[in-house]
């Protein structure tokens, strides 16, 4: 199948976002061949990346995305500043669009749709113009926020100063590496975070884990989250989008979580929105029920009683007469083929045959382990007619989940 097989229809070229993604790797491989890379600029380049990477994921996402927590004007200010620089879309238009996302997760109303493949949702729902548009969603907070809109009016100006003019500047003022500010802390580490980020909307979308739900394609990926400072748990963020955090188990790697919760320690964040810890373990508790589901229509299982055939005490002692048959617990087993193999010798069973045994398996001669009751259990054929309830079953058959795939659809 071709890479463009799931593609809409193509109407046009999205040219300055193609323009983007291709010069920036250009001059990053340019400044990779031949332009030494100085230490100064290594370290500007990173912390430049990390502010930018923040801007993103704590700014644009979880911020004005989600509401996830309050903060203050300084705050503000750093995150849109730094959501800029790494030339991903003003926060306008990129929290419109992510909104969409959820909303309409998985379906031609959510802007990167992971049903059309990794690469519609990494790079050509960005570079491509189509008949589909977002599905709509509430985004009146956006729109009467000075803030945002002032952004969103200048964004060619400022993504053109924070993204390209002050990470060239910034080593070319200070020691005299312009070509190392604008190959690596300008277009490296811009190509870097464009890609990291995308990887959210694609590889996060058909690789990893569902480990709260599987209704829908996010899954959590820890590779994903290392390239974007936790952005990676993506089953979780799907399933509790407000929540500020986006990994719920303190070793799990989310950066962007501490430096929002460090924010809050020092007065520049507030309301850090969480989800009930009670509702995220139901969350895992279910993925688990699914799982062992799964692990268990793997094994094969005795007979339902629903599914055996009733013979009269007549029948039970004449077919007795020709194989070994024993009735424990109100079902009749054809025990023949074990004769040999049981560990107290084949007189036992042969003696027991056209008996009731019930008493003497629960613990009359010798109370039987689960896995014998398990082993046992294969050989029903029968219920014997008029016999006893059956009113003891085997572990295995008790334990066994039936009612989470009707409710989840695992």
């Amino acid at each position: 199948m071709s890479l463009f097989a799931t593609f809409p229809i193509i109407r046009g070229v999205e040219w300055f976002n193609l323009a983007i993604l291709l010069v920036t790797p250009l001059v990053s491989v340019y400044g990779i061949v031949y332009v030494p890379l100085k230490s100064k600029t290594l370290v500007f380049s990173l912390l430049y990346f990390w502010f930018s990477i923040l801007g993103i994921t704590a700014g644009y996402h979880r911020l004005w995305s989600h509401r996830a927590y309050t903060a203050s004007p300084l705050l503000r200010w750093f995150l849109l500043l730094g959501g800029t620089s790494a030339v991903q879309g003003s926060c306008y238009w990129w929290a419109r669009r992510h909104r969409s996302h959820h909303r309409y997760t998985d379906t031609d109303q959510d802007p990167y749709n992971s049903q059309r493949g990794l690469l519609w949702t990494h790079v050509g729902w960005m570079l491509f113009k189509t008949d589909l548009r977002a599905g709509s969603v509430d985004i009146s907070d956006l729109r009467s926020d000075p803030m945002i809109q002032w952004q969103h009016r200048n964004y060619t100006l400022l993504l053109t100063v924070m993204g390209f003019m002050i990470p060239t500047a910034i080593p070319w003022f200070l020691w005299g590496d312009w070509q190392g500010g604008l190959c690596f802390s300008a277009a490296l580490r811009m190509t870097i975070g464009h890609h990291s980020v995308f990887c959210i909307n694609s590889i996060a979308h058909h690789i990893g884990e569902a480990s709260y739900d599987n209704k829908l394609s996010p899954r959590d990926h820890f590779l994903s989250a290392l390239l974007t400072l936790g952005e990676g748990y993506h089953n979780f963020h799907h399933q509790f989008p407000m929540d500020y955090r986006n990994a719920f188990h303190w070793y799990q790697y989310d950066p962007t979580k501490w430096f929002i919760a460090f924010c809050s320690l020092v007065g520049l964040a507030s309301h850090l929105r969480r989800f009930p810890r009670n509702e995220i373990e139901k969350g895992i508790f279910t993925m688990k029920l699914l799982e062992l589901k799964s692990a268990q229509d793997a094994i094969d299982w005795p007979r339902s009683p629903h599914d055996l055939p009733t013979v009269t005490c007549d029948t039970f002692q004449r077919e007795a007469e020709e194989r070994t048959l024993v009735l424990i617990s109100g079902f009749v087993h054809d025990v023949s083929a074990f004769v040999h193999e049981h560990p107290g010798g084949p007189k036992v069973l042969q003696s027991a045959s056209g008996k009731d045994m019930t008493a003497a398996f629960f613990g009359g001669e010798y109370d039987h382990s689960n896995a014998a009751q398990n082993l046992l259990s294969m050989m029903r054929v029968g219920i014997l007619a008029g016999g006893v309830d059956l009113q003891r079953e085997h572990p295995g058959l008790a334990s066994q989940i039936y009612r989470i795939q009707e409710t989840y659809g695992g």
